[in-house]
């Protein structure tokens, strides 16, 4: 069985982890179909974003600890091998470019976590607990998971999470500015929906773009940044979009975008 679900719902696709017998744990299929999901929106302009989330309460435990217990039986290059896999899937969210939101019910433990945080925009059920549970099994984190969350969270806090495997619930990590938006329990994937609406009558070229400066503005200087802004916006400024968002902004109407996505 692959585990995961694939729904098209017009302007976004839904990557659906359907293994709830095992808390949403990650296989390959599912790493596979996540990929060619987000291959699937890059290339088509009627999709504005893409959601994650899963059946059965609970977004993701990472990885299957029954899986991971005959690792120690390969070498440390056929280890790595499969660790990329996962790896393969945190470049593809981030390399999309339309927004990917993560919807969480329940919680996220593990490379759970890594995919959460790698997504553009993260909505979490107000019940759901985050939980770095690597240490627990003796292993490490994954999945650049460390170098997200060391952008968004206190230094102590990140230390214990990964230190002790000590869960974080979503109302402190709302309080420090790490979600996108909370919601009631439950409301993980309605709230995701909602943003992906509002993505969909914004205007998708510039979205790309901000995507992009978004994605270099955390690993490069202030000097590359602002080269590549001045580069991003010198084009935006010639594109239908800006023609249409100034317009609408002039004439006191609200802007349509919507007619515009897909247009080269």
């Amino acid at each position: 069985m692959s585990f995961v679900r694939v729904e098209d719902e017009g302007d976004r696709l839904l990557v659906v982890n359907t293994n709830a017998a095992r808390r949403g744990a990650l296989t390959a299929e599912y790493h596979a179909a996540l990929c060619a999901a987000l291959e699937r929106a890059a290339a088509d302009p009627r999709i504005a974003s893409v959601i994650l989330c899963a059946e059965g309460g609970f977004f993701c435990a990472g990885g299957d600890l029954n899986i991971l217990a005959t690792r120690a039986e390969l070498t440390e290059t056929e280890r790595s091998a499969h660790i990329e896999v996962l790896h393969r899937s945190v470049r593809a969210i981030r390399a999309c470019p339309r927004p990917v939101i993560a919807a969480v019910e329940g919680g996220a433990a593990g490379a759970g976590v890594s995919i959460a945080f790698a997504c553009d925009l993260l909505v979490a059920a107000e019940d759901a607990r985050f939980t770095l549970a690597y240490v627990k099994a003796g292993l490490v984190p994954d999945g650049g998971v460390l170098a997200v969350l060391a952008r968004s969270l206190p230094p102590m806090l990140l230390s214990r999470m990964a230190l002790t495997g000590a869960p974080v619930g979503a109302q402190r990590l709302d309080a420090l500015g790490a979600l996108s938006l909370m919601t009631p329990a439950g409301g993980a994937l309605a709230g995701a929906r909602e943003l992906a609406a509002e993505i969909a009558a914004g205007p998708g070229k510039a979205q790309t773009a901000i995507k992009a400066l978004l994605e270099q503005g955390r690993t490069e200087g202030v000097e590359a940044q602002l080269t590549a802004e001045a580069r991003a916006m010198a084009h935006a400024q010639g594109q239908a979009e800006a023609a249409e968002g100034i317009a609408a902004f002039l004439g006191r109407r609200p802007a349509d975008f919507a007619k515009l996505r897909g247009e080269p």
